[in-house]
């Protein structure tokens, strides 16, 4: 029988699936910030994901940076496997942050005729928790 999710963990789930492309990235991210390093065979049985899927997403996530890897050094005949990890939250928001300046100022510079045919620069800035 499955344990039901508290409140703050559902919060947490919806808040980074909100900053990654879907749910099932956002599950292999919160068990590895939980976990802070596993195997692919611990995510499987870790998030209930499809094999196929959480292969297929790690490798996704790492070539976005979303994640980290090592290879694990084993005695074993055979590839040595990978330990992931993932990147700190505040580097994920960095990265959005950045995504969403770039489509910002793609939308504010449609016209040449913005601003006296100047480029406009939208920054979005930390100002010691000002939003």
């Amino acid at each position: 029988m499955n344990k039901p999710r508290s409140p703050i963990n559902k919060n947490i789930e919806t808040a980074v699936h909100e900053l990654l492309d879907s749910r099932a990235e956002s599950r292999i991210y919160i068990y590895l910030l939980r976990r802070n390093r596993a195997r692919s065979e611990e995510i499987i049985r870790g998030t209930k994901l499809h094999p196929s899927t959480v292969r297929e997403l790690l490798s996704k996530m790492y070539d976005n940076k979303i994640i980290f890897r090592e290879k694990i050094k084993t005695d074993s005949i055979g590839k040595n496997p990978y330990s992931y990890g993932a990147v700190s939250p505040i580097i994920l928001l960095q990265r959005r942050v950045k995504v969403i300046e770039s489509r910002l100022n793609k939308i504010a510079n449609l016209t040449e005729k913005t601003n006296g045919n100047k480029y406009v620069q939208i920054k979005i800035g930390n100002r010691g928790g000002d939003l």
